[in-house]
């Protein structure tokens, strides 16, 4: 067993209580993040240098003449040598999306839209969910793996609404895949106009800024907006806007395009794939009736498969000599072949959910979810041995797998501070403390031999009530032998998830393990939301939860995760807590050969 030492030795907790600070630093790992060994590859294209770029005097120059919205207008007063170099410039970026788009088209990412409607208001009043698969080639291939929302009412892949603009939108998650890409047929200068803007910067990344329309505003379906282009391999990192409107026949349902803020992350050899989009829609402007926010993250772009090549490669090469392992006794006895059984179901439960790109690989997030466990062990005189997983979806859920306690993404995220992760881990802990059945049958490989949407559907991780109601007994005795005793900011985090429950229904909706904000979960651990003070949300110092995306950073293409680090901003207002709300994306942008932690560029807020 560990020996107990500090949470604060690996940890950093925002004062949320001792001052009016956006809690911006908090669970910051010391550890580095691993090395990424899994290879993108390259995206061949001459590279243009930075001494290279055309001057914004030339882009301008070129702008004005015509020469940066069509190669064959003509111009007496423009510089032909500056012509020359725009044109140039235009046609590379063009080309360099176009072989993007032919290495997205090999690879099948998980991709996942999750939207709150806002009528009238900034909060949250009803919510949907989608998470799928999906492949970009002459058209976006979609295979649906959840799906939470109203019924569909049209077959189209864009996102339709009713004529009338009282009635609700039904949203469709193909048409939020259709915001990864500006254009997959006919991104090229024949349909489209590019007006230069000005150079800046996103992180480290220099860009050269362009408006883009299309030639004929006429034709539907084309991107309107704005482009970011890194000005080394001049590819687009980042574009803005929308797409031209579909003409609706008399009495049919209209075909509708929302605004969206599509940003990539560089992964390496020159290639930026598509990573976080963030839409947002007013709805009465629109004549929709609706007014929405939605965050998409994709990820998953590598295959698990060649990894589990690579490692089988360099086990080949290692040599004829022979190899003796002495980890274990020679007999075992019926306790530790049962021990051995559990543990075989748990390592066959694990590696299918992070094959399926649902578990992030292990790595330092879960270094800090299990130095707050060991405490609790430790603290409490437990004597097992627990580790820590994430699971990379959004909605709010926590489940056990044998001695591996799993915990999601969008959980993590929108948690106040290190008491409250503690009593969300102690909850599952006390399943493994108390004995609570594995499911053993796991332990046949042949049992988690399943497709995606199979093992979503009928892989469950949930308890008993009569577990439940156990758990919830040794979850109190566990907290209160542990450094987390004051959990006032814990039970806030629970009233807030009961006052969200009936319309936040699937970001609260556990899709694998147990929920934690139905009702039963809630009042097995109503002691904790007893002891806390009255939720007051337009008190600025009380901190009840964080907005989604508040903690957690992800590689899109190798599903590695850290933990974000961002400065603390002042809140001028109650409104700026934004409990489990959607809020915009700001990426900072690096190169994988310049970033200090590893492969992959970084998103910070």
């Amino acid at each position: 067993m560990k020996t107990p030492r500090s949470a604060f030795q690996a940890i950093t907790i925002a004062a949320l209580l001792t001052g009016v600070l956006w809690p911006g630093v908090g669970w910051q790992s010391e550890a580095a993040q691993p090395q990424d060994h899994a290879s993108p590859g390259h995206v061949s294209q001459d590279q243009v240098s930075q001494d290279h770029v055309p001057s914004d005097a030339a882009l301008n120059s070129a702008d004005r003449a015509g020469g940066a919205q069509n190669p064959g207008a003509g111009n007496a007063t423009a510089n032909p040598a500056g012509d020359a170099a725009v044109n140039k410039l235009l046609d590379q970026i063009v080309e360099r999306e176009h072989l993007t788009l032919g290495t997205l088209s090999q690879r099948t990412p998980l991709m996942e839209t999750y939207i709150q409607e806002t009528p009238g208001t900034e909060i949250p009043s009803k919510d949907h969910y989608f998470l799928g698969r999906f492949r970009l080639g002459a058209n976006v291939s979609y295979e649906p793996l959840i799906s939470e929302t109203d019924a569909a009412k049209s077959t189209g892949w864009l996102k339709r609404g009713a004529a009338a603009h009282v009635a609700p939108l039904t949203f469709l998650p193909r048409g939020f895949v259709q915001m990864a890409v500006i254009d997959l047929q006919s991104f090229d200068r024949k349909t489209y106009r590019f007006d230069y803007v000005r150079r800046e910067f996103l992180g480290e990344v220099r860009c050269l800024v362009f408006d883009v329309a299309p030639l004929n505003r006429q034709e539907p379906g084309k991107f309107v907006g704005r482009i970011w282009v890194e000005d080394r391999d001049n590819a687009i990192v980042r574009f803005s806007g929308t797409y031209a409107p579909v003409p609706t026949p008399r009495g049919a349902v209209p075909e509708l395009y929302f605004h969206f803020d599509s940003w990539r992350f560089d992964v390496g050899g020159g290639l930026w794939v598509p990573s976080q989009i963030y839409v947002e829609e007013e709805g009465i402007n629109r004549g929709t009736g609706t007014r929405f926010k939605a965050q998409s993250r994709i990820w998953d772009y590598a295959a698990m498969p060649g990894a589990k090549l690579t490692e089988l490669t360099s086990i080949l090469i290692e040599g004829t000599a022979p190899v003796k392992d002495d980890d274990f006794s020679k007999d075992a006895s019926p306790l530790e072949s049962q021990r051995s059984w559990e543990r075989q179901a748990e390592e066959n439960l694990l590696t299918r959910l992070e094959k399926s790109g649902l578990l992030a690989p292990a790595g330092p997030v879960d270094e800090v979810l299990n130095t707050v466990v060991n405490n609790l062990v430790v603290s409490a005189k437990l004597g097992v041995e627990v580790h820590c997983r994430l699971l990379l979806t959004t909605p709010v859920e926590t489940f056990v797998v044998g001695r591996t306690i799993v915990i999601s993404r969008g959980l993590v995220d929108v948690l106040p501070d290190e008491a409250s992760l503690a009593l969300v881990l102690a909850d599952q802990l006390a399943h493994i403390v108390l004995g609570h059945r594995t499911q053993t049958q796991y332990a046949f490989s042949d049992q988690t031999m399943m497709t995606d949407p199979q093992l979503l559907q009928l892989m469950r991780f949930r308890r008993t009530p009569e577990e439940m109601l156990a758990a919830g007994k040794k979850t109190i005795e566990i907290i209160q032998a542990s450094p987390y005793k004051d959990t006032s900011n814990a039970g806030l985090f629970l009233k807030a998830l009961a006052m969200r429950s009936e319309v936040l229904t699937h970001l609260l909706h556990a899709n694998l393990g147990d929920q934690i904000a139905d009702p039963q979960a809630l009042l097995r651990l109503q002691k904790f939301a007893d002891s806390a003070p009255a939720l007051e949300e337009n008190k600025l110092e009380q901190i009840a939860a964080l907005p989604l995306g508040s903690r957690i950073k992800l590689n899109p293409w190798n599903n590695r995760v850290e933990l974000l680090k961002t400065r603390p901003l002042s809140l001028l207002s109650p409104r700026e807590k934004m409990p489990f709300e959607v809020t915009p994306f700001t990426l900072y942008l690096t190169r994988p050969e310049i970033s200090s932690g590893g492969a992959g560029s970084e998103g910070k807020r």
